[in-house]
């Protein structure tokens, strides 16, 4: 069956020495699966390739909010409402940002706002969270930033009402 093929080189792995990965093709067991390759998180800006609908979701952004864009994953074009203090991500069903993917932990990192500064704070995923290509425990986020969960890429905008009002500061 095809449970049992081989996996490409770009195809994500079961974790090497994980028990109960004897090949069986049942899987009872919901685990995070790791990244096969290191050139699996090579970092590659996107540039500014917005759509128009994106460009104006992003013009539309009230003071102390940001967007988050799936660039690419199986989610790619997926927009989500940073609005709260604090936004949750992973697989986790009850999840804010809902990822559900094996390379995303259950619960995988969090999006905290103190007044329009977002930060994020991995929570001990097993892939960890990446900002610009760089594996972040903790990171303040930049308008354009790109963050990466898992398999998933997203780039990071603020309100243009915040980014006016942090350039008159």
């Amino acid at each position: 069956m095809s449970d049992n093929r081989r996996p490409e080189p770009d195809e994500i792995r079961r974790v090497p020495g994980v028990e109960g990965d004897g090949g069986s093709s049942e899987r009872g067991t919901d685990t995070t699966q790791t990244f096969g390759h290191d050139s699996d998180l090579s970092f590659v800006p996107f540039g500014s390739e917005l759509s128009e609908a994106e460009l104006e979701a992003i013009g539309a952004l009230p003071t102390g909010a940001a967007l988050l864009i799936v660039r690419s994953g199986p989610t790619a074009g997926a927009r989500y409402l940073l609005d709260t203090d604090v936004t949750t991500v992973g697989r986790h069903p009850e999840a804010d940002i809902f990822f559900d993917d094996v390379t995303v932990s259950r619960r995988h990192a969090e999006i905290t706002r103190d007044g329009v500064t977002f930060e994020l704070v991995d929570q001990r995923s097993l892939n960890g969270t990446y900002v610009n290509g760089e594996r972040a425990d903790r990171s303040t986020l930049r308008n354009g930033a790109e963050v990466r969960v898992g398999k998933f890429r997203l780039n990071f905008f603020v309100s243009p009402a915040d980014l006016a009002q942090a350039a008159d500061d």
